[in-house]
């Protein structure tokens, strides 16, 4: 799993197996965010078996599967409040990180907190493409 810090407090990452989401305690995240849906791909371990995993390990875990064209303001919302109130680090996944960044940044330029024009260097500084994030708030913004 490769981990990429966004904030001191949100780091995205590729799929985690079972194991490596257990072992996320030990690296002091609290919350684990899925935003894979399940049967993405028939090696991922679905949303029931990371809840397991997660929670065996005294973890938080919200599913909040969205695919590109599913991304919703109400997903980006969701996404941040839980980031928020989260009593420590979070760790968000999907199948590469692009769509747990994406949720992150919507949710930060609805709340002013970001500027749309500073979207794709952000992305690019953490080794994404947010091209899809100027996308879809051209339409949806």
């Amino acid at each position: 799993m490769k981990i990429t810090p966004v904030t001191d407090k949100l780091s995205v990452a590729d799929q985690p197996s079972e194991a490596e989401i257990a072992a996320l305690a030990g690296r002091g995240v609290r919350l684990v965010i899925n935003n894979r849906p399940d049967g993405e791909e028939a090696a991922q371990p679905g949303s029931a078996a990371e809840r397991r995993a997660a929670e065996g390990a005294g973890l938080a875990y919200l599913d909040l599967p969205v695919t590109g064209p599913t991304i919703t303001r109400e997903a980006a919302l969701r996404f941040h409040e839980a980031v928020e109130a989260s009593p420590g680090p979070v760790l968000a996944h999907c199948r590469g990180g692009t769509r747990s960044l994406t949720l992150w940044v919507i949710g930060e330029v609805l709340a002013g907190r970001m500027r749309r024009e500073d979207v794709r260097a952000f992305g690019t500084e953490r080794g994404f493409d947010l091209s899809g994030v100027v996308a879809w708030l051209d339409a949806n913004a």
